[in-house]
């Protein structure tokens, strides 16, 4: 079923679009995993993770990287990994 890409006016028109699309889903694990993920948003246990010391601080030498210039593009990394 090709689904058509909605620009909703409001948060009523989203929510349901989003429930039409749920209602052609018959994928139980999948259905089950989305579950969660609602039932985690409307407890609000998204806004409490945060992410690990070391996991922010690679996120920085990234950007630091790539301010400095020290990156290559993804045509690049083709290249160089087909090369191996």
């Amino acid at each position: 079923m090709k689904h058509q890409l909605i620009m909703p006016s409001s948060i009523d028109h989203l929510r349901n679009a989003i429930i039409d699309k749920l209602m052609a889903i018959s994928n139980k694990d999948f259905l089950v995993a989305l579950n969660k993920l609602v039932e985690s948003a409307v407890e609000g246990d998204l806004d409490k993770e945060e992410l690990p010391k070391h996991v922010i601080e690679g996120i920085k030498r990234g950007q630091a990287d790539f301010e400095a210039g020290r990156y290559i593009t993804f045509d690049a990394f083709k290249k160089k990994l087909s090369a191996k």
